[in-house]
């Protein structure tokens, strides 16, 4: 594993990429933002809403996708507060909740007088689904993060809504296979954040069938097109920060987990507190990719100058390699699986080129607190 020199980011993240002085794009991006004439790309979103404000008359200007957290409370502000839009939020329901998850998502609506339309997946196949993705993958919410990503361009579609505004670029962000700064999000599908599996995989040997993923169905180019679809990334037009955002949704009433849950190998308790169980996935980028929250955060921390890359390496070591034991018991109580048979599927997906055993654990054979 090599990491970037600003940043803790390893090489391993799928997509990233580093340039010829050994630094990640998104530290390379955060340094473009110093430069960026955001007066400019704010008139840019004022003229973007004037275009589509009242075109639907009375109805909504525009769809937002939302979950309910700290990013989702500032593009509401954004959107309806300072751009004067009627929004519509999207969201698709979690299987579980917090119980700051379940104040945050009816907040949004309290605090910014807008509907929410929630699509409530159905749960039998979303089990069937987790632990398909699960064992074949090790990203066990492939299934309700395709509908994440499905959902409001689909509602958009059908309720002629043209405006679908998401929050940032994750590939531009924190790094993946899309590198350009772009405000479409036409293409935020092959983002590879949700790996393109063909459906026969999933159909193989199952009871499910194609009925069953109405809204894991991604509408066709020529129907969007036809729909004159716009979707756009807020990140383009805004300097994207999630401290900053998460200290403006505080103002409008989110809730953070502070006097809820202390969580293992997360430091800090404001970002994906929405469900408890839905951690398992991310921490499993651990074994496949040798990096997982700890990692994230601290990269951004880093990049925003909240803290030192020094700081940011002893944050990744105390904490990355920690699975929550609360999420990982959420996760199975909704999966069906028991201790066992989960950790005998973690098994097969360390990622030997980066771990070797000591006294019969995975360890990291190249550390960053030892990469220098």
């Amino acid at each position: 594993m090599t990491y970037c020199k600003r940043c803790v980011m390893p090489d391993t993240r799928p997509g990233i990429h580093f340039n010829e002085d050994g630094i990640c794009g998104p530290c390379i991006a955060a340094e473009k933002k110093q430069n960026t004439d955001w007066d400019k790309r704010m008139e840019e979103l004022r003229r973007l809403c004037d275009k589509h404000r009242s075109i639907n008359g009375d109805s909504y200007d525009c769809i937002i996708a939302v979950s309910g957290g700290k990013d989702s409370h500032f593009q509401t502000y954004i959107m309806q507060k300072v751009m004067s839009m009627n929004p519509l939020l999207v969201t698709v329901n979690n299987f579980s909740w917090t119980k700051a998850g379940r104040h945050n998502i009816e907040n949004l609506s309290e605090a910014f007088g807008c509907d929410i339309l929630g699509l409530s997946l159905n749960r039998k196949v979303a089990k069937l689904m987790f632990r398909k993705a699960f064992e074949l993958l090790g990203s066990p919410s492939w299934y309700w993060d395709k509908a994440v990503y499905v959902y409001p361009i689909k509602i958009a579609v059908q309720l002629g809504i043209r405006l679908v505004v998401y929050g940032e670029n994750v590939s531009y962000e924190y790094g993946g296979v899309q590198v350009e700064e772009t405000p479409c999000a036409l293409n935020q599908i092959n983002n590879d954040v949700v790996k393109p599996v063909d459906w026969d995989v999933w159909l193989k040997d199952s009871e499910l069938t194609m009925k069953d993923f109405n809204y894991c169905v991604y509408p066709k180019a020529e129907e969007i097109k036809q729909a004159g679809l716009e979707p756009v990334y807020l990140s383009y037009y805004l300097p994207w920060d999630g401290c900053h955002n998460y200290e403006l949704a505080k103002r409008y009433g989110f809730r953070d987990l502070t006097h809820e849950w202390h969580r293992e190998g997360y430091i800090e308790h404001y970002d994906q507190i929405d469900a408890p169980g839905y951690l398992v996935h991310p921490w499993l980028k651990y074994p496949k990719y040798g990096h997982a929250r700890a990692t994230d955060v601290s990269s951004y921390w880093i990049r925003s100058g909240r803290i030192t890359r020094e700081e940011g390496v002893r944050l990744v070591k105390e904490n990355d390699h920690k699975l929550d034991q609360l999420a990982l018991q959420d996760f199975l109580n909704f999966t069906g699986y028991t201790h066992n048979e989960f950790w005998n599927i973690v098994e097969s997906f360390w990622n030997q080129d980066l771990f070797k055993t000591v006294n019969g654990k995975w360890t990291l054979k190249n550390p960053v607190w030892k990469s220098e």
